[in-house]
């Protein structure tokens, strides 16, 4: 079971969408909102990998339903969408956390790899913002949290992905303001550097770019899964009722790093891990 900081009734009754929930972070968040009484919905592309979370979270007495989904396909979401209000008459919050990436310098990106980075995380999370709130919350209200990047500074070796995640930043300001209104709030978080699953996928050279980058963060390590999460879960629950348009940054401190104030080596930055399954990634 979970162990999550959270109170177990916390979303009781409530129906909440994770895209991405097949692996990584959307796995881990998926577990933590079904131990919180969610009904959680995963949405992905790899319809196996869903099915094995969902099976993992019902064994546990949760509820999780799925949906082979592509979320740059906007018909396909309005289909699923439908189908979800059909069957549970309201969705009460979403976990935009689906997209994808590749190392790459800019010089170096084709126009098609390019364009797979920017649909995937940025278009894909608009239309599953846009189709949630017109056919569930404009109505009833709901809470969206869409998981971004670290970009401030930009992102090296990342820059689809960086353009991509400070245009989601930026929709999270406007629907915030535009969906007041109708009882939405909308959020983001920003995670540094996450030991995911994810890491394993990556080429050996920028694999040790990433080891470096631990030295960099003044913890001196890299995010867990369930710290990541726990911030999404924060920003759906309503303790986070007066919170809108903005973006939590979960990355050790990274941007605050100085060549003028380096911080010693040390292991004094313990990591929060709730999630039982969670297995860090060798890379």
């Amino acid at each position: 079971m979970y162990e999550s900081i959270y109170k177990s009734s916390l979303f009781k009754n409530k129906v909440i969408i994770v895209t991405g929930g097949g692996s990584g972070i959307g796995r881990c968040t998926a577990h933590e909102l079904a131990a919180l009484g969610a009904h959680v919905i995963i949405l992905g592309r790899t319809l196996e990998k869903l099915e094995k979370v969902a099976i993992e979270i019902n064994q546990t007495g949760q509820l999780c339903d799925v949906y082979s989904l592509d979320i740059r396909d906007s018909i396909a979401i309005k289909k699923v969408i439908t189908n979800i209000m059909e069957k549970h008459g309201a969705i009460h919050g979403l976990v935009n956390n689906a997209g994808g990436q590749f190392p790459s310098s800019l010089e170096n990106i084709s126009d098609k790899g390019w364009e797979a980075v920017i649909r995937n995380n940025l278009n894909g999370g608009f239309y599953m913002m846009r189709d949630v709130y017109n056919f569930a919350m404009k109505e009833h209200g709901g809470t969206i949290v869409n998981v971004v990047a670290s970009v401030a500074f930009g992102m090296p070796h990342m820059g689809h992905t960086g353009a991509a995640r400070a245009g989601m930043i930026n929709l999270t300001q406007t629907a915030a303001l535009e969906w007041a209104h109708s009882g939405v709030r909308v959020n983001a978080v920003a995670p540094g550097s996450v030991a995911s699953s994810g890491m394993e996928t990556y080429p050996e050279d920028f694999k040790r770019k990433l080891r470096q980058r631990r030295h960099q963060v003044p913890m001196k390590r890299q995010a867990t899964e369930s710290e990541i999460s726990s911030a999404i879960v924060y920003l759906l629950s309503e303790g986070a009722a007066y919170i809108t348009g903005e973006t939590i940054a979960v990355d050790g401190g990274l941007p605050l790093a100085k060549e003028n104030w380096p911080v010693p080596e040390h292991n004094k930055s313990k990591p929060y891990n709730g999630f039982p399954l969670y297995k860090p990634p060798v890379f």
